[in-house]
């Protein structure tokens, strides 16, 4: 089986590995603040999904560190993290990062500073690309129009956290937005020309696995219209992840109380598969897996050992 890594898509752009810089904006989100709902989504930790960004101290001041605008503190620090991974013989100023902003959601907050930030960010020398995570109901044609321009001057990815196409599953984890406010963004930002890489979650609480397999059919499907005959870094992309409860979620709370069915190794793998064979190989694969903080997985225990997990998974891969 054959399927396009955003790995060697930027190998062969850029002549090198281009490592990933996890940043926070400062922002919060609208599905925690009451606009649009309260506690996020049932799965995410205090961090925001970004328990990976490059940061010090308690959370409120991580959140008060980014607001007040310490980029290159944190790029620095960011670097630091990553840079023991680059070979030796590509010399610091030769080297190339994504920003991602990750935690939270990175469109929801003064858009003048956070445009500034961007801005900023994507102008300076060791950044190749920007990477903006964001919720399809928290991205308008203000913000659209914004980084087409952005856009133009280096590669953006805005990426939307979908997890599931069933709008039942989505209520059950409290994701806060209906299947049809992705779709309709999706298109919004394909018609102007900007790439889009989509999150899915196998394993949450109630969904059986056609019903995962129907969410990347879903997305699949909807990416059709605008694939390009050759992937390049500009093509549209997925995310696979696996559920990890986290102590300290909502969606913890529920396990404890009555535990649902946590995937095993095997099921697991067994859905990338199937996942990559529906999805077309234009569509690049940003993330076969992810891993939840060590600190704070409870369950599945067996994700703890990404090297493990990653080596199964391409082994199986290699098999089919």
């Amino acid at each position: 089986m054959e399927y396009t890594s955003i790995s060697e898509i930027l190998k062969k752009e850029y002549g090198q590995k281009i490592y990933k810089l996890s940043l926070q904006s400062g922002c919060s989100c609208p599905n925690r603040d009451g606009t649009v709902g309260t506690g996020g989504c049932t799965f995410c930790s205090e961090g925001g999904s970004g328990d990976f960004a490059a940061k010090t101290g308690s959370l409120e001041e991580q959140w008060l560190e980014a607001k007040s605008g310490n980029l290159d503190e944190q790029i620095i620090e960011a670097k630091t993290r990553v840079d023991r991974k680059i070979p030796s013989k590509i010399p610091a100023e030769n080297r190339k990062y994504i920003a991602y902003f990750q935690s939270f959601t990175n469109t929801w907050g003064d858009r003048g500073r956070l445009k500034d930030l961007y801005r900023k960010t994507i102008m300076r020398d060791d950044i190749a690309i920007l990477s903006v995570a964001t919720r399809p109901d928290s991205i308008d044609e203000d913000w659209i129009e914004f980084f087409c321009k952005l856009n133009q001057i280096k590669p953006v990815w805005i990426e939307l956290g979908l997890q599931t196409c069933n709008d039942g599953i989505a209520e059950h984890v409290n994701r806060g937005y209906k299947t049809l406010v992705y779709e309709d963004t999706y298109i919004k930002l394909k018609e102007a020309d900007l790439t889009v890489i989509t999150h899915f979650i196998f394993g949450l609480p109630g969904e059986e696995e056609k019903g995962m397999l129907d969410t990347v059919r879903f997305v699949s499907s909807l990416y059709e219209k605008y694939l390009k005959a050759e992937p390049d870094i500009r093509s549209d992309g997925v995310k696979l992840q696996l559920l990890h409860v986290l102590k300290g979620t909502r969606l913890c709370e529920e396990y404890l109380e009555t535990p649902f069915h946590i995937l095993t190794m095997e099921e697991y793998i067994s859905l990338v598969v199937s996942a990559l064979s529906i999805l077309s190989s234009k569509i690049v694969i940003h993330r076969l897996t992810g891993d939840g903080p060590k600190s704070l997985l409870l369950e599945p225990q067996w994700s703890a050992d990404k090297k493990r997990v990653l080596n199964a998974i391409h082994k199986a891969i290699n098999e089919n």
